[in-house]
């Protein structure tokens, strides 16, 4: 068993984070220690909430470090029933999504659910596409935040090869720290999500997926499976962040609306709900420590009120 279930009560983290750098800057924060209230059962699903990293991702680091910082807690002290598994730091979709697809099938072998929302963001949005395309039968909704379903020029611009080696030894420190074995590999990930690889993976999973990149025509729902998108459009969006620098020498290899990683249009899946939001990649997971613009929306309240959504539409 590789998720981890998010307790009911709100962890609180007080370790630094860790700042990756590989083909995308990653890194933690910690958790959240913010009360919302008197919201008792507003994130409450019928189904559980299994939220997917991306790239360079992980589920915890150290037992204490969240990829989506603050996130699981939040979302369990009001009701939500949250499962973070984790899947190869570095990998193509379809091995990704098999390691998905194996967890999901435990977490409704072990409780009484019988399916699950799947929340994923990055490289977690085409992850959880593909769970929902091969096994719809397990999954109520999935949700792609900052997602990459039409591919990305960075990972176009990565493509030659040379950093695979080099990415492979620095994801797999990242996966053991955060106490998996899995296996990385930088060349399939970077395909993956390169333009050529998002319009194959595409072909093959078209749920969801507008009719023409930059639509907004993409099926709600496809096999009883809900899909949502959301996602931001701003690159720098606070002076103390320093991954904000790295973001912004990546979003120079876009020439359209992006957030320092990933095309707006290209966030766009099922029922668009905003890719417009004053964030950044990293700041929809809520990092470095929370620093975002003074303006933007609480990414966690972001994955709150989509939980909300979730409850309203049965799921």
């Amino acid at each position: 068993m590789t998720f981890r279930k998010q307790r009911t009560a709100l962890i609180t983290s007080t370790a630094l984070a860790a700042t990756f750098a590989a083909s995308t800057a990653t890194a933690g924060l910690f958790d959240s220690v913010f009360s919302w209230g008197d919201d008792r059962g507003y994130t409450e699903t019928e189904h559980p909430i299994v939220l997917v990293h991306g790239l360079s991702g992980f589920d915890d680091l150290f037992g204490i470090v969240d990829y989506f910082n603050g996130v699981p807690g939040a979302l369990a002290e009001d009701g939500a029933d949250v499962y973070v598994p984790q899947v190869s730091a570095a990998n193509a979709t379809a091995v990704r999504g098999e390691q998905l697809l194996a967890q999901v099938q435990e977490i409704v072998a072990t409780t009484d659910a019988d399916k699950v929302n799947l929340i994923g963001h990055s490289h977690g949005g085409p992850t959880v596409r593909y769970v929902a395309g091969v096994a719809p039968d397990l999954v109520a909704s999935a949700t792609s935040v900052s997602g990459v379903n039409w591919g990305t020029p960075v990972a176009d611009a990565a493509a030659s090869g040379e950093l695979d080696g080099l990415g492979d030894i620095v994801f797999s420190i990242v996966d053991g720290v955060s106490g998996a074995n899995l296996p990385q590999d930088t060349g399939a990930a970077i395909e993956s999500l390169s333009t050529d690889g998002s319009v194959a993976f595409n072909q093959d999973f078209p749920a969801g997926v507008p009719s023409e990149y930059c639509g907004n025509d993409g099926a709600r729902e496809v096999n009883g499976v809900r899909y949502y998108s959301w996602g931001g459009s701003d690159v720098k969006t606070n002076l103390v962040d320093i991954s904000d620098s790295l973001l912004a020498a990546t979003g120079t290899l876009i020439d359209e609306a992006n957030d320092g990683l990933v095309p707006a249009c290209s966030m766009k899946l099922g029922q668009v709900i905003s890719t417009g939001y004053k964030l950044n990649h990293l700041d929809t997971v809520n990092h470095l420590f929370g620093l975002t613009s003074r303006n933007a929306a609480d990414p966690v309240e972001l994955y709150r009120q989509q939980a909300n959504r979730l409850q309203q539409a049965g799921l």
